[in-house]
């Protein structure tokens, strides 16, 4: 087995077997309230929670996140997220293709969210960390084709790969290499954080160079400091588990990122980083965002099967309906203008940045 496979699969292990979430900085998203509305004027059943993403309709703006690929465990998981995607009418994105663009015979793992997901709009993946050792647009290209991607994440991920013995820490002239890719492709590329968040600089960045969007993956949720931590104490790597252990809470946190990105640029904004549920989901959406995605909620139920990740994702599009309609919001064009109070450390973060949170109490639809 080669060593990315290897490492692939060990992060699968560890996210099921560890607690590897943030323990002390957290989402942000509990310092914001939406206004409950006790005449909504809207019914349920009436609630529309579809949207047009990059030209494709979701039944809800919702991202089955990248999760796997590569090894041969990640077979049964992205088949599962992928059926569900294509029965929910959600967007998905792949792991990092990587394993597949260096070893062909991996390329099934990745092929089948395809397979089992015909019609869904799917988002290929590669690292920021290869473009600097080489990969462009022809690595680009294989990986879109080999998924039949309406997308490509280009995944950013410097926490992780400071604290990785086998990491590649050389983001020089990430950004031009981006670019290159960006006037290289078809289809939009959107960069994704992997659990550390996405300021308003490197978002300016992005925009100037032709990016479509951003997935901010904040912090508050999987900590990648923390999956490397594990792996490190396994592996009786004292330097790199001290590592972990001290940026194992490193990064901006998800609502504070969200907010960043979306006052400062015309990106579109995906929200991930520790959204867990519905209310999450519709806080994140009324914030900027224009889609919000899950990862480490549907790892387990994907390795039971496709009928537990659709469960899951139920209760998540059930829960963000019903904050719609407490808030009295029929379409996701009122909830993004609805008012929204942010209080707490999100509130000191964006005063202390910049940003302005009171105007978020100001809206009206």
């Amino acid at each position: 087995m080669a060593s990315t496979e290897k490492r692939k699969l060990s992060h699968i292990h560890i996210g099921i077997k560890e607690d590897v979430q943030a323990r002390r900085v957290t989402t942000g998203l509990e310092d914001v309230f939406l206004v409950h509305r006790a005449m909504p004027s809207v019914s349920l059943q009436e609630v529309e929670a579809s949207i047009d993403f990059f030209g494709h309709r979701l039944s809800a703006p919702i991202l089955i996140e990248s999760i796997t690929g590569g090894t041969k465990r990640a077979l049964r998981i992205n088949a599962a997220l992928a059926e569900a995607a294509e029965t929910l009418g959600f967007a998905m994105g792949v792991g990092s293709q990587r394993a597949a663009v260096e070893d062909p015979s991996l390329e099934y793992t990745f092929r089948v969210a395809r397979e089992k997901a015909p019609n869904a709009f799917l988002i290929a993946n590669l690292g920021a960390p290869q473009l600097a050792r080489g990969y462009g647009v022809h690595e680009a290209e294989k990986a879109v084709k080999m998924i039949g991607a309406n997308a490509l994440f280009i995944h950013t991920n410097p926490l992780q790969e400071a604290i990785q013995p086998e990491g590649e820490t050389d983001y020089r002239g990430v950004i031009l290499k981006i670019k290159e890719i960006v006037e290289g492709l078809k289809v939009p590329v959107i960069v994704k954080e992997t659990g550390a968040g996405i300021a308003a600089e490197d978002a300016e960045k992005m925009e100037a160079v032709g990016v479509r969007g951003v997935d901010v993956g904040g912090a508050g949720g999987t900590s990648w400091a923390a999956v490397e931590y594990f792996r490190a104490k396994k592996a009786k790597n004292s330097l790199r588990e001290t590592l972990g252990e001290t940026f194992w809470d490193w990064g901006i946190p998800t609502a504070a990122s969200i907010i960043e990105v979306h006052q400062s640029t015309k990106l579109k904004v995906i929200a991930s980083g520790g959204v867990r549920t519905g209310l999450d989901v519709a806080k994140s959406i009324a914030l900027g965002a224009d889609v919000a995605g899950l990862a480490m909620p549907l790892l387990k139920p994907a390795l039971k099967g496709t009928k537990y990740v659709t469960e899951t994702l139920q209760t998540v599009i059930d829960g963000f309906k019903t904050a719609m309609f407490l808030t009295g919001c029929r379409k996701l064009e009122d909830l993004k203008r609805s008012q929204v109070v942010i209080t707490g450390k999100t509130a000191d973060w964006l005063e202390a940045r910049g940003f302005k949170p009171e105007e978020y109490a100001r809206r009206r639809y």
